[in-house]
């Protein structure tokens, strides 16, 4: 294979900044479609061209394509002051009519990259320009509100706002200090939070990050909007699916923390995209990963999917072929065939394809909440159970802003020393008081769990505001209590994330939990477990419990809060998962 790289071209923007931008032409005649990558983190940076979850450029070079990569306004070689979000529209509309109007270009260009890479491609497709083709986002958002900086249910995302936000603090921190600017004293307080990131969530207030915030003023505006305003709306693409018109290729981790994101877009455009080309041309793909490097084989310390879950055999860089030689290219045949999703089914662990999401073989299943009222840690006595409860009962506990339940695996970026994203075990935060678990007898049969989970519980308070959490986890034969999701609901946005309503101390409301999604089998032997309690630090900000602005609430303000969970004939407080309903196999008829 051979080719040419052009390094460092300036292409202008319409203000009069020229962002650096590195070209990969094929050797040939050309013209040659294009694949257009914009990232925040180096566009000379080995990791993006040696990361198992995005595409091997050197392969989209050999297959024909003009691979261009581009560092954003204000990171690496652009010059500017780098805002998230704020320019990425704009500057990506700018660089794909510079890119059509290229000789070596034949006006057809794609769009790929994960994470904040995937930002600029839902802006742009939001904005349309004709050259836009198709877009492939890993591991993104199209509703940065939603994910990763605040939960569906408005609870900040502290773990990956101040991780991300510090990293970023960093880089700006450096521009800044090479140009004689900046506090030297800050960078030292930035480089000790990544060495101990205990000290990124210690003590309350958040808003007290000085450091971070004066090199990244963003993450002040990020704390002064916890409402889903103008602010936050401005930037969701997902919000203007009639305006999107491209087809995307979504590939995310079922630990990851976009997951429900990325869902959610392929779902949004499906039904409200604003061609035949977008319904029709979405395909999602989602594997047993998270966000975070060094989990790409699909092996966690409590969980291993085996081979079979390794992002190195899933295809990546073929799944990008196949898509763009379809929609760039313009060549027939659809990538998956006559299935639009390709699942990693843990449980079974085995990949399997579908011809959309939601399943159509979903059935949504209620499982009730039951128990005497005493299910505080995995030993009390709440139960989970298809049959609605005969009687109605109340467990309480008291939560404690000080004392919040640790974060235990899952979608977080980074916690503290020692913890790891991912399928963690439980069992040592099922022993707390303040954790209710609610779990179904022993399974005689396979029961799959592939879609949306949905919580909905009966709560009072003795507080005006706080947070109810549920965790969905499969109790394994020999006592492992594995995470699969979970979700975060702040009361006062339990009616809406626009308008926050407090809630009158010891009134009775209905929440409705976004546990977020997932693929599993709870094999016979395994139990399903549901998990309910009112934190998970740090992946969520701690509540105060005080209805005051909690990124500001004083540490001496925040009161404990004792909190009910109502369930029974009265209080149908419930688990809804969607059941796959398939004809029986062969080994269950046996």
């Amino acid at each position: 294979m051979s080719f040419t790289v052009e390094v460092d071209v300036p292409v202008p923007m319409r203000d009069g900044v020229a962002l650096a931008t590195n070209v990969w032409l094929p050797d040939g005649p050309g013209p040659f479609p294009a694949l257009l990558v914009r990232t925040p983190y180096g566009k000379d940076d080995a990791g993006l061209y040696g990361n198992p979850k995005l595409p091997d450029v050197f392969a989209l070079v050999e297959a024909g394509y003009a691979v261009v990569a581009q560092d954003v306004r204000g990171t690496s070689r652009s010059p500017g002051t780098f805002v998230p979000h704020t320019h990425e529209g704009p500057d990506s509309l700018d660089t794909l009519t510079w890119l059509a109007a290229q000789p070596w270009c034949d006006g057809a260009v794609g769009m790929w990259g994960g994470s904040y890479m995937g930002f600029s491609q839902w802006q742009a497709a939001a904005h349309g320009v004709p050259a836009l083709r198709a877009i492939a986002p890993v591991m993104t958002s199209a509703d940065p509100y939603a994910a990763p900086w605040r939960s569906p249910g408005g609870a900040l995302s502290q773990d990956a706002v101040l991780t991300w936000g510090t990293l970023s603090a960093l880089r700006n921190l450096r521009r800044g200090l090479g140009d004689g600017r900046g506090d030297p004293a800050d960078a030292a307080a930035l480089l000790a939070g990544l060495s101990d990131p205990r000290s990124l969530h210690e003590p309350l207030p958040i808003a007290g990050r000085t450091a971070v915030t004066r090199s990244l003023p963003w993450l002040g505006q990020v704390l002064g909007h916890p409402e889903r305003d103008a602010f936050w709306r401005e930037i969701a693409a997902i919000d203007h699916g009639e305006r999107i018109t491209v087809p995307a290729l979504h590939i995310g981790g079922w630990y990851d923390v976009f997951v429900g994101e990325t869902v959610r877009s392929y779902t949004m455009l499906r039904r409200h995209g604003g061609s035949a080309a977008a319904r029709d041309g979405q395909r999602l793909v989602i594997g047993p990963w998270s966000h975070a490097d060094g989990t790409d084989l699909g092996t966690y310390p409590d969980r291993s999917f085996g081979l079979a879950g390794s992002i190195k055999t899933a295809g990546i860089t073929e799944e990008h072929l196949r898509f763009f030689d379809r929609w760039v290219r313009g060549r027939p045949g659809a990538p998956g065939g006559t299935h639009r999703v390709r699942l990693f089914v843990m449980g079974a662990d085995e990949w399997r394809d579908e011809p959309d999401w939601p399943l159509p073989d979903t059935r949504y299943t209620g499982f009730f909440l039951d128990g005497g009222g005493r299910a505080g840690t995995a030993a009390g006595d709440g139960v989970l159970t298809r049959d609605a409860p005969a009687e109605d009962a109340t467990g309480t506990f008291r939560y404690d802003p000080r004392d919040p339940v640790p974060s235990l695996g899952g979608t977080v970026l980074a916690a503290a020393p020692g913890a790891y994203p991912g399928p963690a075990d439980q069992a040592a935060v099922e022993t707390r008081e303040d954790v209710l678990c609610f779990t179904t007898p022993v399974l005689q049969r396979p029961v799959e769990v592939t879609g949306h989970i949905t919580l909905v519980l009966h709560v009072r308070s003795s507080t005006p505001d706080t947070d109810f959490t549920g965790k969905l986890v499969d109790v394994h034969p020999d006592g492992r209590a594995i995470l699969l999701c979970d979700g975060i609901q702040r009361v006062r946005y339990r009616e809406s994330l626009t308008e926050p309503a407090l809630l009158a101390p010891g009134t009775v409301a209905e929440l409705t939990l976004d546990l977020g999604v997932t693929a599993n089998v709870f094999r016979p032997g395994h139990r399903i477990r549901l998990e309910v309690s009112s934190s998970n630090f740090p992946r969520y900000d701690r509540n105060t419990n005080t209805g005051a602005t909690i990124a500001t609430d004083d540490a001496d303000a925040v009161v404990v809060a004792v909190n009910h969970v109502l369930h029974g004939p009265a209080h149908p407080s419930r688990l809804i998962l969607p059941v796959i309903e398939r004809p029986p196999s062969e080994e269950d008829r046996a």
